[in-house]
């Protein structure tokens, strides 16, 4: 597996596992029915970098990292990780995250944080804690859940010491 930065090229493999991932509903905060071109400007355009996941010359997973706020927030940065369905379970996302985390600090970075992890995303939460992401917040019923319907949506964040 190699990770490096992606080209406008790479979106057309991108786009499926974005699709797949926001069309269910379930951990991100996007619209279900996110059309290409604003799929492209979320992932490819507002964020600083774009980083691609590829094994055997094949797209399997993704992640962005963009500054999480303007002026005194800018030392704070916000990441998104998304892994292709026949890619999970191989640790895609911890070996993505550990990468931004690199990856934010040699940018200028002072930390991360997570601004909706949807509290039903378990397998996020426990990963993230698991790499020093602290809970920080919790807004009762902010997500809505496309199969459980309103459940709440938590901060997490990590200051790089």
């Amino acid at each position: 597996m190699h990770i490096r930065e992606a080209n406008e090229n790479d979106f057309k493999l991108i786009w499926p596992i974005f699709h797949e991932i926001v069309s269910q509903g379930e951990t991100y905060a996007y619209e279900i029915d996110t059309s290409k071109e604003k799929a492209f400007n979320i992932w490819m355009t507002q964020p600083f970098k774009t980083f691609v996941c590829e094994e055997e010359n094949k797209i399997i997973a993704t992640y962005y990292i963009k500054t999480n706020q303007a002026g005194p927030g800018s030392h704070v940065c916000n990441c998104g990780y998304m892994v292709a369905k026949d890619a999970r379970g191989k640790g895609l996302a911890s070996t993505m995250c550990q990468h931004s985390q690199k990856i934010a600090k040699d940018i200028g970075y002072k930390a991360m944080q997570f601004n909706f992890v949807a509290s039903t995303n378990v397998g996020a939460i426990r990963l993230w804690t698991k790499l020093g992401f602290d809970t920080v917040g919790r807004l009762p019923k902010a997500f809505n859940h496309a199969k459980l319907g309103y459940v709440d949506a938590l901060i997490m964040y990590k200051y790089f010491y």
